[in-house]
């Protein structure tokens, strides 16, 4: 019973570490095909299917080793491949640049080192000592 909840906590963890937080969902969820009123039928996954798909790039793997929770990977792709040239995932991403809160990219310069010559700092002008392969031959 400990090691079942062990791996239930594990999972939930993996879940919560690739989900799509409310506030971002919010932002995006009106700019997806398959919302209400939208040509078609309403797509009550498209925010499981947002999730794979930043599953999949957040975490590096191809499609077919997407976790189960998100359903066929075959459908998750097919999807994707429709939503790519229909330009959906670039309305998305300028809608979100649009809104950025660049806080994160802030750097701070205590932490930032850089070599000398980096800088544009001169080369000492000097003579290299021959090796002593050249020197015996």
């Amino acid at each position: 019973m400990l090691l079942t909840r062990g791996l239930a906590c594990e999972h939930e963890a993996m879940t919560r570490r690739y989900a799509l937080r409310d506030d971002p969902w919010e932002r995006i969820k009106d700019f997806l095909p398959g919302r209400v009123g939208h040509v078609g039928g309403p797509a009550a996954d498209n925010r499981l299917f947002v999730e794979a798909v930043l599953y999949r790039y957040r975490a590096g793997v191809p499609w077919r080793d997407l976790p189960e929770r998100f359903g066929d990977w075959k459908n998750v792709h097919r999807r994707w491949s429709r939503w790519t040239p229909s330009k959906v995932w670039e309305k998305v991403f300028q809608h979100l640049a649009g809104e950025a809160d660049n806080e994160y990219a802030m750097i701070d310069s205590t932490i930032v080192r850089a070599h000398q010559h980096s800088a544009g700092a001169q080369k000492k002008k000097g003579r290299t000592k021959p090796s002593a392969a050249a020197e015996a031959g």
